[in-house]
C-alpha cells in the first residue's frame, strides 16, 4: 500500500465524516438514498477500490450514530434505523436525559464497531471455502433472499405477491429500450433502477402535492418547533467507563455479536427484537430500561450494518443481505466500473479488506464519538436554522434523474420514474428496501424461471 493509497484513504474518510455528520442530523434522511448515490458517484469517479470501501465503512459509522441524535434531541428520527429508539429516546427525553442519551448512544456505536468487524471477517473466512457453490446457485440464493426479507417485514403477503411482477418490471424495461434501438443488445441497466427505488417513497409524497384534496389534508401555516436542553452544549468526559453502566456495555457487545451471523436479515428488524430482548428484565424501572435499549440498540445498528456489508463482499461479491443489495449495492454492482463478476471482492485480497475497514470505521467511530458527546447539540441547531432538508433531498433527487439520463436517456427518466412510484407505493404499503433491491438482482433468474414453466 503506498503512502498516496493511504492519503487518498484518509481523505475520503474524513470527507465522509463531514458529509454524514451533517447529513446524519438532518430528520428523516433515509440511509438508502443517502448513502448509495454518493458512493455510487465515488466509484464512478474512478477512486481506487480501498478508498471506495474506507469511505462506505466511513459514511455508514458516521450516519449511524449521527442520526440517532435527532431523536434523542428533538424527537425527530434522523432515519429509518434510528426509529426502533424513538420510543426509549422520547421518554428519556421528558426526563431531562437527552444529553446523557446521546453519550449513550455514541459508546454503544464505538462498542458495536468494534465487535462487529472481527467477528466480520472471521465468519467471512469461514464462509470464503463455499463461495463457489453459493456463486453458482447465485439466482437461487438471491430470489430466496428476496423471500425471506419478505417474510420478515411489515406486509408479508403482499411483498411476496410483489417480487414477481417487480422482477418483471426491472426485466421488461431494458428489453423495451433494446427492442427501441435505445440502448445496445449488450447493455445492462441496473444503477439508476436501483436508485429509483431509492427515491420511491419520496417521489410518492411530492406527487401527492399535485393532488388538491390531499395537499388540502396537509398541515398548513405552523412550523415544527423543537426545543434544545441547555445542558447539552456544555462539555461532557469522553471516557466511556464514565457513560454506561457495566450492565449497558455486557448487553450491547452480547447483542452485536450475536447480531453479526445474521447478516442476512433486515438490520432494523434485528435492531428492534435484539434490542427489545435485552432489556426484558428491567420492567420496573422504565428510565433504566430506556437507557439500556439506547445503548444497546445503537451498537446494533453498526453491527448490524457491518456485517451486512463485510460477509457477502468480502466472502461471495454477490449481495446476499439487505445492506448489501440496498445501501452497499455500487460496491457489488455500479457498471461500467464494477459488476457482479468483477467488483471489490475481485479487486481486493483479505488485507486490502481490512486496511480499509479498519482505517475507515476506527478514524470514523474516533471523530463522531467525541462529536456526539460534547458537540451535538450545538451542530443540531446549526443544522435545524441553517441547513435546508427540501435542498439535501433535491440534490440526491436531482443526481439520480442526471445518472438515469446516462443510462438510456430521457425514455430512462420516465423509466426511473415509473420504477419510483410503483417501487415507493409498494414500500409504504410494506414492501420494504431489502425485498425490492434483492428483487432487482434476483430478476434476471426469477424471469428465467418463469419463462421455463411457459
Amino acid at each position: 500500500m503506498t503512502p498516496e493509497l493511504i492519503l487518498m484513504m484518509l481523505a475520503a474518510v474524513l470527507a465522509a465524516v463531514v458529509l454524514y455528520t451533517f447529513i446524519g442530523f438532518i430528520p428523516g434522511t433515509d440511509e438508502t438514498s443517502v448513502l448509495a448515490p454518493v458512493t455510487l458517484a465515488v466509484v464512478l469517479a474512478g477512486a481506487p477500490p480501498q478508498v471506495v470501501l474506507a469511505f462506505f465503512i466511513a459514511a455508514i459509522v458516521t450516519l449511524n450514530l449521527m442520526n440517532g441524535i435527532p431523536t434523542a434531541l428533538v424527537g425527530l428520527p434522523g432515519g429509518v434505523m434510528s426509529a426502533p429508539l424513538m420510543e426509549h429516546s422520547l421518554l428519556l427525553r421528558g426526563k431531562g436525559l437527552a444529553s446523557d442519551t446521546i453519550r449513550k448512544m455514541a459508546v454503544g456505536s464505538a462498542i458495536g464497531t468494534l465487535i462487529s468487524i472481527p467477528l466480520s471477517f472471521a465468519l467471512a473466512g469461514l464462509l470464503a471455502p463455499m463461495a463457489d457453490p453459493i456463486k453458482n446457485r447465485a439466482p437461487i440464493i438471491l430470489a430466496a433472499g428476496a423471500v425471506l426479507l419478505a417474510l420478515l417485514g411489515k406486509n408479508r403477503i403482499l411483498a411476496l405477491v410483489a417480487i414477481v411482477p417487480m422482477a418483471l418490471m426491472f426485466e421488461a424495461l431494458p428489453a423495451l429500450y433494446r427492442t427501441a434501438g435505445i440502448i445496445p443488445e449488450d447493455k445492462k441497466i441496473s444503477i439508476s433502477f436501483f436508485l429509483g427505488i431509492t427515491v420511491g417513497p419520496m417521489l410518492i409524497t411530492l406527487l401527492e402535492l399535485l393532488n388538491a384534496k390531499r395537499r388540502a389534508g396537509l398541515p398548513h401555516g405552523d412550523r415544527t418547533k423543537t426545543a434544545l436542553l441547555r445542558s447539552g452544549f456544555t462539555s461532557q468526559a469522553l471516557m466511556p467507563g464514565k457513560l454506561i453502566s457495566p450492565s449497558e456495555g455486557l448487553w450491547s457487545t452480547l447483542m452485536a455479536a450475536a447480531s453479526t451471523p445474521l447478516f442476512v436479515l433486515s438490520p432494523v428488524g434485528l435492531t428492534f427484537l435484539l434490542g427489545e430482548a435485552s432489556v426484558a428484565d428491567q420492567k420496573n424501572d422504565p428510565v433504566r430500561r430506556s437507557q439500556r435499549a439506547v445503548t444497546v440498540m445503537s451498537a446494533l445498528t453498526h453491527s448490524t450494518y457491518l456485517a451486512g456489508v463485510i460477509i457477502p463482499l468480502v466472502a461471495l461479491g454477490i449481495p446476499i443481505s439487505g445492506v448489501s443489495a440496498g445501501p452497499a449495492g455500487p460496491l457489488f454492482n455500479a457498471p461500467p466500473v464494477y459488476d457482479l463478476t468483477d467488483n471489490l471482492h475481485h479487486k481486493l485480497q483479505m488485507p486490502g479488506f481490512i486496511a480499509a475497514v479498519t482505517v475507515g470505521a476506527l478514524i470514523s467511530v474516533a471523530i463522531t464519538y467525541v462529536i456526539a458527546v460534547r458537540w451535538s447539540s450545538q451542530i443540531t441547531y446549526f443544522v435545524m436554522r441553517r441547513i435546508p432538508h427540501e435542498a439535501v433531498l433535491a440534490l440526491f433527487v436531482a443526481f439520480i434523474l442526471l445518472l438515469a439520463y446516462i443510462d438510456a436517456g430521457i425514455p430512462n427518466i420516465f423509466g426511473v420514474l415509473l420504477i419510483g412510484v410503483v417501487c415507493g407505493a409498494l414500500n409504504r404499503l410494506g414492501v420494504n428496501y431489502g425485498v425490492q433491491f434483492m428483487t432487482l438482482y434476483a430478476a434476471p433468474g426469477i424471469v428465467k424461471a418463469l419463462a421455463s414453466l411457459s
